[in-house]
């Protein structure tokens, strides 16, 4: 039976479902575990989430009323909490969270500003790769363990090894261990970004490499990222974060913004 077009008689016969008004269907309804990126507002009360999902991808959804004080679920909707979500498919490019339950707020990571940072850098950098719509188990796994790494323990070197790694995923995994030009394993001396590695001395391009960087490199790219991330002398430390930062911006051609404000700070 069709809907009535007055608002009173609507109320009135409970005609109309609540699906019915805002173009769902019983189907759409669907579970997933995320994180969530980034949120912005919508309306007065209203919030849309961008979450990265393990079996959807990356997904926009309204998190109704949220910015109310008596919202049920508001407080876990934050950027880089890890959340069980039950939504519902819209017919448009939002689909509407019904549920949320947190499985981790990572509260070490909003207690600390440095670690807020990179985590901040890591949502920045897993929404300019993921899709919507496309899972990407793999990348979703990725930003899970970062952010548990970065509430877990102090690793300055979290962030550059995310970056590089999420760019292997992505088909863009420098060349660390041999000379890109002529495949010799070395010395390694300079960073060739644009042929997407190292260079030997004989074929110097791009920036100098300190040895000390090669290594932390070669241990990130290699299987050993706990040996890498075990570094934290500063000279090195920043080094390799730069290389990994123009590395990612390059391949994604996008600034990440989230990275060089903080290197501005």
């Amino acid at each position: 039976m069709p809907c009535a077009s007055s608002s009173t008689a609507t109320a009135a016969s409970g005609a109309c479902r609540p699906d019915d008004r805002i173009g769902l269907t019983p189907v759409g309804l669907y579970r997933d575990r995320g994180v969530v990126l980034r949120t912005y507002r919508l309306g007065e009360a209203d919030r849309i989430v961008v979450v990265l999902t393990r079996g959807h991808g990356k997904v926009r959804a309204v998190a109704k009323g949220v910015r109310k004080t008596k919202s049920r679920f508001g407080g876990r909707l934050e950027p880089a909490s890890h959340v069980d979500l039950l939504m519902y498919e819209g017919r448009g490019e939002l689909d509407i969270v019904s549920q949320a339950e947190t499985v981790d707020h990572f509260r070490p990571l909003r207690d600390d500003l440095d670690r807020l940072a990179g985590a901040v850098a890591v949502l920045e950098a897993a929404d300019q790769l993921a899709l919507e719509g496309e899972a990407n188990a793999r990348l979703y796994d990725m930003v899970v363990g970062a952010l548990r790494t970065l509430a877990g323990q102090d690793a300055p070197l979290v962030v550059p090894g995310f970056l590089l790694k999420a760019l292997a995923l992505e088909g863009f995994r420098p060349q660390v261990e041999a000379c890109v030009a002529c495949g010799s394993e070395g010395p390694l001396v300079s960073w060739a970004l644009e042929e997407g590695g190292l260079r030997c001395a004989a074929h110097r391009l791009g920036p100098a490499v300190s040895p000390d960087a090669v290594a932390v490199l070669q241990a990130m790219l290699g299987g050993r990222l706990g040996a890498a991330l075990a570094e934290h002398r500063p000279p090195v430390v920043s080094e390799v974060d730069h290389l990994a930062v123009r590395a990612f911006e390059y391949h994604v051609e996008r600034r990440l913004r989230s990275v060089n404000a903080l290197h501005r700070t």
